[in-house]
């Protein structure tokens, strides 16, 4: 999967809410990790992660 650099311009832009973007500059490490995370839940939630979906035609094992 190739991710478009537009896309992820506007999603970190424009739908990544702003404490997070200003977040990454504090100068507390805990806020600073908690802005990365919300960030990158932003961007896998808007790209979406597509390894995590199984594919239709693989069969199912029993445990």
């Amino acid at each position: 999967m190739r991710i478009d650099p537009d896309i992820l311009a506007d999603t970190l832009l424009l739908k990544s809410p702003g404490w997070a973007r200003v977040g990454l500059t504090a100068p507390d490490p805990g806020m600073r990790h908690q802005a990365a995370q919300e960030l990158a839940r932003v961007i896998i939630d808007e790209i979406g992660d597509d390894r995590a979906a199984p594919n239709p035609a693989q069969l199912g094992l029993a445990v």
